[in-house]
């Protein structure tokens, strides 16, 4: 029974009680589940413009149908209203709001300054190193790029300090001319020192005077006859002439996010364009999901409040914001973010000059990429008919979901999921999962805990059910989902194995069905086959990364890490004790218990463990 056909709530005798005073409202459906969260300068009017006779769209009034209680929460004032909404929403995340779906911090890049030779860095989290960081930049490969040419013009290190340490030659960056190698001296402090002072004004937008003082040390060394110096300087003045034309606008200075916003064939796309000291740092595409048609203008409102109220911070929050069409509510949001940054934070549309060249080139860049979205999902829909079309089911599929195992000879297993909608994949809801307790190299025995773990989740209510459940495999594996479904009790669900056809190559796969163990194979121009095969090669991917990075960080783990007890300081003083590890391994218990810090009962722990291992 849907919640529209038991739905009793009572608009008229509800909105008689209704306060006219500003806050916010929670829907909630027949289960307690939040459907929308929503703010209001009047409440009583607000929530009366759902329950009108006429003039609703059918998204909303298929909410409306839904709503089974409304709670209401009075705030002192809009702005109040407008925070306790976003932390709502981030909270319950409800399907009929406006839903970034994006909970990463964003990246800057960090000038170390503890160090002698001081190193650039992409940087995640909480600044809490010494030193200096630039940005937010709108993505990692952004900071990448920038990375990139900064190696080329000033040639400062991004090595890690362990690295650094242990060099006795050059390494392949000084090599191709993009580190000048102060690890091992090949360039004396007072020049390094230089370059990273000009890396700095750079990243500070004061460019012009980083290319000024380089033309000065390019005349210097001419005139002292020092021409491969000179002719070095002079290459570096003309990249950096290169990136300024780029990513500069001479005379435009300022921290601003320009927001460029398209809608089409039912979609939004919010190209985010990041100015930092009048210098573009790159730009973002968004691609905000809601149930309901919401003006372009409440999906940018929506955007700036999610990413800058609740995602952002003051820390990243620019000092001006420019849309590419009016808000209604510009003010209340100015004033919100102004009192969060704990400075003045202009919201403005109607720009001149440089601004409205950004303004235009963020409006350009969302609507290439939402055509490009929409041509991209079309040929998602053609491919997901295809498949209903080959499986013979009577409603399209929406939902599918894939696992597959990684593993080094049993090393680090690991097991991952992915998950495609209509959209293509959804890497929102991809998942890895380490698999422990099992015979290694078990393949069998992997899926098995795999499918368990995330199937008990799914049979609770908690992950959404999938329309068709593949496995990347053949029988075997596929008789492992299907002991798991009917211990879990879950029926209906059609499971399909991906098994490799006899020579192993790709167009020559054969589908099992778990239902009726039928054998189906596709020609290699199937648009079905496409679909199969890119979801099968998506969670080979996602396992195969798993699985290296777990590897790796195992590889990387002192043997001493793991024994209770030993933390960083006694493993420290271990080491130092012995002269390295392998002194460690070769002690006894007497020896042990000599270190400054280690008792009897640790030492014995410490002879024990070493030897076990």
């Amino acid at each position: 029974m849907t919640d529209t056909q038991i739905n009793q709530f009572d608009s008229a005798s509800f909105l008689k009680t209704v306060t006219v005073k500003a806050g916010v409202y929670v829907m909630l459906n027949t289960s307690g589940e939040v459907l929308y969260v929503g703010k209001a300068k009047n409440l009583r009017k607000r929530l009366s413009s759902y329950f009108r006779a006429s003039g609703l769209t059918t998204k909303t009034m298929a909410l409306v149908g839904r709503i089974h209680e409304i709670e209401v929460t009075v705030t002192s004032s809009e702005r109040e209203a407008l925070l306790l909404e976003q932390n709502l929403i981030k909270q319950y995340k409800p399907p009929y709001n406006i839903l970034l779906r994006d909970d990463k911090s964003y990246p800057y890049i960090y000038l170390s300054t503890d160090h002698q030779h001081p190193r650039l860095s992409i940087h995640r989290g909480r600044k809490t190193g010494k030193g200096m960081y630039f940005g937010p930049y709108p993505s990692a490969a952004a900071v990448r790029d920038s990375l990139s040419w900064l190696q080329k013009v000033f040639r400062v290190r991004q090595c890690e300090d362990s690295y650094y340490k242990g060099r006795s030659r050059p390494c392949l960056q000084y090599q191709i001319g993009r580190c000048s190698a102060p690890c091992v001296g090949m360039v004396s402090d007072q020049e390094y020192t230089l370059d990273v002072n000009h890396t700095e004004l750079f990243l500070k937008g004061k460019s012009l005077d980083v290319k000024a003082d380089l033309g000065r040390q390019m005349e210097l060394s001419a005139a002292e006859l020092e021409f491969e110096k000179a002719a070095e300087l002079r290459d570096r003045i003309a990249y950096l002439q290169q990136v300024q034309a780029t990513q500069c606008i001479e005379g435009e200075t300022g921290d601003i996010d320009i927001l460029g916003g398209v809608i089409d064939g039912g979609q939004v796309c919010i190209q985010l364009l990041c100015v930092r000291g009048g210098r573009v740092l790159g730009s973002r595409s968004f691609f905000p999901k809601s149930q309901l048609d919401e003006p372009l203008a409440q999906q940018l409102e929506a955007f700036i409040a999610q990413h800058y109220l609740i995602g952002g911070g003051a820390a990243d929050m620019p000092r001006e914001i420019i849309s590419n069409i009016a808000l209604d509510d510009e003010d209340l949001l100015a004033a919100s973010l102004s009192e969060q940054a704990g400075r003045q934070v202009v919201l403005s549309h109607k720009v001149r000059s440089n601004r409205a060249k950004w303004q235009n080139l963020a409006l350009t860049a969302a609507q290439q990429n939402l055509k490009n979205r929409l041509a991209s999902s079309a040929s998602s829909l053609k491919r997901f008919k295809a498949l209903q079309e080959t499986l013979g089911l009577d409603v399209l599929p929406n939902r599918l979901e894939c696992f597959d195992i990684s593993h080094s000879s049993g090393e680090a297993t690991v097991a991952s999921c992915v998950v495609f909608d209509g959209n293509g994949p959804l890497k929102s809801d991809y998942r890895k999962m380490n698999i422990e307790g099992i015979t290694p190299g078990d393949d069998y025995a992997a899926m098995y805990q795999a499918l368990t773990r995330r199937y008990k989740r799914v049979k609770a209510g908690e992950l959404v059910m999938p329309d068709i459940l593949f496995i990347d495999g053949g029988k075997g594996q596929l008789s492992q989902a299907q002991s798991v479904m009917a211990e879990l009790g879950i029926d209906g669900l059609l499971m399909i194995g991906v098994a490799k056809g006899s020579d192993r190559r790709a167009g020559l796969e054969i589908l099992i069905r778990g239902d009726n163990g039928k054998e189906i194979s596709l020609p290699d121009n199937s648009p079905a086959l496409h679909l199969i095969q890119h979801i099968r090669d998506e969670s080979h991917r996602f396992a195969i990364t798993g699985h290296k990075a777990r590897r790796d960080k195992s590889r990387r783990q002192s043997t001493l890490e793991g024994i209770p007890g030993v933390g960083a300081k006694r493993r420290r003083e271990l080491l130092r004790h012995f002269g390295g590890l392998q002194g460690v391994k070769q002690a006894g218990v007497e020896d042990l218990r000599r270190v400054p810090g280690i008792s009897e009962k640790i030492a014995l722990q410490i002879y024990e463990d070493l030897r076990s291992a």
